[in-house]
Order: structure tokens, then C-alpha cells, then sequence
């Protein structure tokens, strides 16, 4: 199964960034928009991951989530990754992004005391929006991202955090929450 640990969204910021990407598709570039329903924070991509590791990895993630506290992030601006010829297409993090990524160092290091490898690149805070697939258009999509960089979206609570899987389909990928882990519960 593949697996992620992620933050998900409220529907209302999901809707706001939906009328974003509607904007961006004006450009007409080359772009895999993400569905409403798949953005959010990824906070720890597992990949393929043999079921039977889910009794080591739902231990460590709860035990993040009884040490954690619930705290607030601001989703705001669009930009991307890659320069003149984008590849991703983002929305960003702005207040609670240090708490956000403490908590992406806490499940890098509560997974890697069970065997998950841990990532070569530094947590950056961020949503993907779309993943570009060629050149064209780049400059269109750079100049609409340039309208939209300071757009905020709105403030979400972020009192837990989920274990995801994706399935790969021809129409897009599905995601489940197979486990939710509030920050903060003392409660098994």
C-alpha cells in the first residue's frame, strides 16, 4: 500500500483553492490540477509500505500525537517550484508554519525509530496545487501565479493528523484516511 502522513483541510479553504486553480487554468499551461478533495499538507511521504508495518507505524504516529499540541496554520499565496519553467504549482503556509514543520520533524524521527528512511530534503511547508508536465505556457502560469502570491485562503485548526493511503487510478489518484491522530489526546 502506499502511504503518507498529511494535515487535511477544512471544505471551505479546499472551495478557495479550488476558485485559484480555476483562475490559473486560464493560462493554459501544461498542468495536472489536483482534485478539491486530495490537497493538503503532506507531512511524511512512506511510499510503498508492506501492511504488516502498520503495527509499528500507527504506534509511533499516535505517540506524536499525544505529545503534540493543536495549533493554527494561515493558507496563503500561490508560487512554485522549479524557476522559469515551473514543475509545482503551490499554495503556501504562513503563520503556523514552525509548528507545522516541528511536527513533520516529530513523525520524521518517531518513523525513523521504525525502520521508515527518513527524507533527503528539509520539510518546506506548502500544498500542491498542480504538477506541471511541459513548457508550455510557462510564462502565462508564472505571470497568473504572480497576480495570485498574496491570496489568502483562511486560517485552519490543526488538531490532528492522518495516515493516508493513495490508490493510483487512470482517473486520478483516491486517497483514504485509514487512521486520524489527534494532537494532544492522552487517550489510547
Amino acid at each position: 500500500m502506499r502511504l503518507f502522513v498529511a494535515v487535511n483541510l477544512p471544505s471551505e479553504i479546499r472551495e478557495r483553492l479550488t476558485a485559484v486553480q480555476d483562475r490559473l487554468r486560464r493560462a493554459q499551461a501544461d498542468v495536472s490540477w489536483v482534485r478539491a478533495e486530495n490537497v493538503h499538507v503532506t507531512l511524511k511521504f512512506l511510499g510503498e509500505t508492506e501492511a504488516k508495518r502498520l503495527e509499528r507505524i500507527r504506534p509511533a504516529l499516535a505517540e506524536v500525537g499525544r505529545t503534540g499540541a493543536p495549533f493554527s496554520i494561515e493558507v496563503s499565496g500561490v508560487g512554485s517550484f522549479g524557476g522559469r519553467i515551473p514543475r509545482v504549482v503551490w499554495v503556501g503556509v504562513g503563520e503556523g508554519a514552525e509548528p507545522l514543520t516541528r511536527l513533520a520533524g516529530q513523525i520524521e524521527d518517531g518513523l525513523g525509530r521504525v525502520g521508515i528512511p527518513k527524507e533527503r530534503r528539509g520539510f518546506t511547508a506548502h500544498l500542491s496545487l498542480g504538477r506541471v508536465r511541459s513548457p508550455r505556457n510557462a510564462e502565462a502560469l508564472l505571470a497568473a501565479l504572480e497576480e495570485a502570491k498574496a491570496e489568502p485562503f483562511g486560517v485552519a485548526e490543526v488538531a490532528q493528523f492522518d495516515l493516508m493511503q493513495s490508490e493510483l487510478r487512470p482517473t486520478g489518484s483516491v486517497y483514504t484516511v485509514l487512521e486520524k491522530f489527534p494532537l494532544g489526546s492522552r487517550s489510547g
